[in-house]
């Protein structure tokens, strides 16, 4: 196991970029902006609040900031079956990132639960 030493060597936080960088991309000819923007600004919550909850001074801080950021994901999770029902997105592009929100909150429950139990 790699030794973490800043919020980038976390995979949960890598994961989470990609997702946030892949559902931008997805989205750049979208033309409905309120969706839209509710998309990306979920989506960029996830990482950041990993890497601000990172940065904090308290273990209580980080966790709570990682319960946010999974929050977030299920938030995102929400828009993204909204965007596939409505044809914003084709089915397997919104497939592919409802399932990276899947894993991303496992991730998250995973470390928060490791987070709680040994800090």
């Amino acid at each position: 196991m790699t030794k973490i030493e800043r919020f980038e060597d976390l995979a949960v936080w890598q994961e989470s970029l990609k997702l946030s960088i892949d559902v931008y991309q997805s989205l750049k000819d979208c033309k409905d902006f309120g969706l839209k923007n509710q998309m990306e600004r979920s989506a960029v919550s996830v990482p950041s609040n990993i890497a601000e909850g990172y940065e904090r001074d308290s273990n209580n801080d980080y966790i709570r900031f990682l319960n946010i950021s999974k929050a977030s994901c299920g938030e995102l999770r929400t828009q993204l079956y909204i965007a596939k029902a409505i044809g914003i997105l084709p089915n397997e592009v919104a497939d592919t990132f409802i399932e990276q929100t899947r894993l991303i909150s496992r991730m998250l429950y995973g470390y928060i639960k490791m987070r709680r139990e040994r800090f």
